[in-house]
């Protein structure tokens, strides 16, 4: 059986571009026994998969040349040599970029889309809620009327953590990149306050005013200057949880910013970077909190859903354009 699949062409120099993409044509090998034929429905689209596009040394191993792309993907179970997973049966893992894989039941996931929607298990129900829950609760530890800070706050994990962090009892300032998704902060996800980065002139002097009383906590998605703003902001005891550095991403020079050790320092700030797998044998603690939580009607979610397998590699790089207004997700 044939069927294409998406593979890096070639690393990046700065920002991708379509030229590092190929898609192409394979033969599907025979199914052996505990392996599974899959068709794909969503697949989701991260900010991490630039860094796996260099051959650098990280938390996870970098994406080879002329080798598929792989990221979570929901599937359906076409045909089945597994006891555990029966034709029919939807799974969540890490799987190739392609319209069909062979793949060994290692790994994935059966999930109940009676419970939400298939592709809410690659976002608040997956990898991308946990992010948000483990690095608020666990490095953050929100107390009752302290002011979070969130950058990247549209972004798939950023809608999340403003979210727990109201449910805490906290007040919430989101940071973004449009009028829009500012908007959509404070009437859909109950921010307090949200600021455009693009249109403000002076974000340190803004975040001092909407954040009198100090930054408590800081969950940093972007890195750059926006994070500079938000430290200049930053409270005696302060905890910053480090996600992500989206804006340095594609950056070909080492960038130079504000020394900011002096002010951790002195103001006795706890920074901690993390990855949701350090958290992997508490995964049952945030699922069942995230669970309760958009059962209840407390938790929403965002997605902005892209159709056709073809689009991976667009929707990819829109993200580092702030097309995505929560969770970039592909449908096959």
């Amino acid at each position: 059986m044939k069927t294409q699949q998406i593979v890096l062409a070639s690393r990046p120099k700065g920002t991708p571009t379509l030229a590092n993409f190929r898609t192409e044509t394979i033969d599907l090998s025979e199914l052996k026994k505990g392996e599974l034929l899959l068709k794909p429905n969503f697949y989701s689209v991260d900010p991490y998969m630039r860094g796996r596009m260099n051959d650098a040394k990280s938390y996870a191993e970098p994406f080879q040349i002329d080798q598929a792309i792989k990221g979570g993907v929901t599937a359906t179970v076409v045909e089945s040599k597994s006891n555990n997973f029966k034709i029919g049966d939807v799974v969540v893992g890490m799987l190739p970029w392609a319209e069909q894989c062979v793949a060994s039941e290692k790994g994935l996931q059966k999930i109940d889309t009676s419970i939400s929607p298939e592709s809410y298990y690659l976002g608040v129900l997956g990898m991308t809620g946990l992010t948000a829950y483990f690095g608020l609760m666990h490095i953050g530890k929100p107390k009752k009327g302290e002011t979070v800070v969130v950058s990247g706050a549209a972004g798939a994990v950023g809608v999340v953590v403003g979210q727990i962090a109201k449910i805490q009892g906290c007040r919430v300032i989101g940071i973004a990149g449009s009028d829009e998704k500012v908007n959509l902060l404070k009437e859909k996800f109950g921010f307090d306050e949200a600021i455009n980065y693009k249109t403000t002139k002076n974000l340190t002097e803004h975040i001092a005013k909407l954040c009198p009383k100090g930054v408590d906590i800081y969950y940093d998605n972007v890195g750059g200057e926006i994070s500079d703003a938000v430290i200049a902001n930053i409270n005696f005891n302060a905890r910053i949880a480090l996600c992500g550095q989206i804006s340095l991403y594609n950056s070909t020079e080492v960038p130079v910013g504000p020394r900011i050790q002096p002010m951790l320092l002195t103001r006795s700030v706890l920074m901690q970077g993390f990855i949701v797998g350090n958290y992997s044998t508490n995964f049952p603690e945030g699922i069942k909190h995230l669970s309760e939580w958009v059962k209840d009607g407390k938790l929403k979610f965002s997605e902005t859903i892209v159709n056709g397998f073809d689009n991976l590699p667009k929707a990819l790089l829109g993200l580092f354009k702030g097309e995505n207004t929560g969770k970039m997700i592909v449908k096959a």
